[in-house]
């Protein structure tokens, strides 16, 4: 019998939709560039929380497993 999936952690990154590199450049890029948009118009508190979400974001990327994600996403679809 199959193990049911386990359930997912809040922000967590580590899955197999960003296992190609662009896209986690995309969304560690995106909310950066986005904060700097927002302090350029004078919102330092959303430029602040899109930053700290850039930055948290390029922290989990760093630190993820990515092979292991590969490894379990191949897993997945070999028992489809």
């Amino acid at each position: 019998m199959k193990a049911p999936p386990s359930k997912p952690k809040f922000f967590d990154l580590a899955v197999p939709f960003f296992l190609p590199m662009w896209r986690r450049v995309a969304a560690a890029v995106v909310p950066v560039l986005w904060a700097f948009f927002e302090i350029a118009n004078g919102e330092a508190f959303w430029g602040i929380i899109f930053l700290g979400l850039g930055g948290m974001a390029t922290y989990k990327f760093i630190t993820a497993d990515w092979e292991a994600v590969a490894a379990q996403a191949k897993e997945e679809k070999r028992g489809k």
